[in-house]
């Protein structure tokens, strides 16, 4: 009987440490399908003890859908897909430290993002996820009714370009060239998942500007409710912080723990 890997949940909110498997190594379609389902069930998993270069990397992530390559972040692999995020001494912010979801700014964001740790602290650096469903869920009637029908403007306009303020401080270089234009897209404020048929919301602190049909000062009042996640919604990663982890950006926003000086998660 051929054995699959497990899925063991380790916080209410979200969250599973998957066990069993060699991501270096090649998986079958059983458990690329597990491992599937266990990302449906759970929205975000981590596998420990994980050794994967670029190649073994990009290999895994292709395997859940088409790779993109990220339209700011500046890659330093032969494999364009592949991104590092670096922390280091001296610098005044991170990539992620805010609550986010990637790349909303695109017309179709990517369903999910692959992590391996290359280089930890002992203590802080954590990496916070929450989840949209709870977020959404935990609304009361008249504001979800509300949700339901807005859609968001989204750009990048905070994260990269010669006017973003939170590519300031970082060792992580974005485009800020001449030629860079902002990217912008509209979304539903709130989700439908095509497998699971819940409801998530679909909103961040990085990308997401104003609601459609308002203007910036009508659509100021609604961000602190439908953009930050409450605590109880929020999934803890356990220590040491994962080697490699995946989970959907959208049914989950992640923000880095930034005091630490030398976190350097690889992203693709």
């Amino acid at each position: 009987m051929t054995r699959r890997p497990t899925a063991q949940p380790f916080a209410a909110a979200l969250g599973a440490e998957v066990s069993g498997v060699d991501l270096a190594a090649p998986l079958d379609d059983g458990d690329i399908a597990t491992i599937r389902q266990a990302l449906l069930d759970h929205l975000v998993l981590v596998f420990r003890d994980q050794r994967l270069d670029d190649e073994a990397l990009a290999a895994f992530g292709e395997r859940f859908g088409r790779l993109q390559v990220h339209p700011n972040l500046r890659s330093e692999s032969h494999r364009p897909e592949v991104i590092v995020i670096r922390k280091e001494p001296g610098d005044a912010r991170i990539v992620g430290a805010e609550w986010h979801a990637d790349t909303t700014c695109l017309p179709a964001p990517p369903m999910g993002a692959v992590l391996q740790a290359i280089e930890v602290p002992p203590l802080g650096g954590d990496t916070l996820f929450a989840n949209q469903y709870l977020a959404y869920e935990q609304l009361s009637a008249g504001m979800r009714t509300m949700l339901d029908g807005l859609r968001a403007v989204h750009d990048d306009t905070r994260v990269a370009g010669p006017r973003a303020e939170l590519a300031k401080g970082r060792s992580t270089r974005v485009r800020d060239d001449d030629a860079w234009r902002p990217t912008v897209s509209e979304h539903p404020v709130v989700r439908v998942h095509p497998e699971t048929g819940r409801r998530s919301l679909f909103v961040n602190v990085s990308y997401t500007r104003r609601f459609v049909d308002m203007t910036d000062e009508e659509s100021a009042p609604l961000p602190p409710v439908a953009v930050r996640p409450r605590d109880a919604a929020r999934g803890h990663l356990p220590r040491p912080l994962v080697s490699s982890g995946v989970g959907p950006t959208y049914l989950t926003e992640s923000s880095g723990d930034s005091p630490e000086p030398w976190l350097r998660p690889r992203d693709r």
